[in-house]
């Protein structure tokens, strides 16, 4: 197996696990929240959304597809154009409000430019350093475990609210 394989498959299950949190939600349920300052499942897919559009795109270069594909008219959100959730307040999250639909058609976008991206990546591609600010600096491999660490976080807590929503409990 190829690293860019292993890193397809990888990013697949993430795929999988947003979906088995969003799909056949409704838009409230979705923006619920187990307490005042805990994360929807809807803030946390946006918000795994946005950091892999991000990163993708800085790791090649790239415009974000939440710009150049005009995902952020269609959210509507109070947010600038640079913004993915880091270090939102507890109101900035509650402004989070989408249908399964949007959330899971910004997701698939990204999703599909990611394996845009991937599809011809060699083992060589992944020790380009694609981040000089750190010490030691990042390279594309590490970056993509990353995106696919915090990807794989945010979703199994979505899992986890979603659980929490279908049986109507709170935290």
């Amino acid at each position: 197996m190829k690293s860019a394989d292993l890193l397809l498959d990888a990013f697949s299950r993430v795929k999988e696990a947003v979906y088995g949190a969003v799909e056949g939600l409704s838009e409230e349920e979705l923006a619920v929240r187990v307490d005042e300052d805990a994360n929807s499942i809807a803030w946390l897919v946006w918000h795994l959304t946005r950091i892999q559009d991000d990163h993708i795109a800085d790791a090649f270069d790239t415009d974000q597809v939440w710009t150049s594909d005009g995902w952020k008219p269609r959210f509507g959100l109070p947010f600038p154009a640079r913004a993915t959730g880091f270090g939102h307040s507890t109101s900035q999250v509650a402004a989070v409000r989408a249908p399964a639909e949007l959330l899971l058609g910004y997701y698939d976008a990204v999703h599909e430019r990611t394996l845009e991206h991937l599809a011809g990546l060699t083992n060589a591609d992944l020790d380009r350093v694609v981040d000089d600010s750190w010490d030691p600096p990042v390279t594309l491999g590490v970056r993509l475990v990353s995106v696919i660490a915090e990807d794989n976080q945010h979703a199994g807590q979505a899992a986890y609210v979603r659980g929490l929503v279908e049986r109507g409990q709170k935290a």
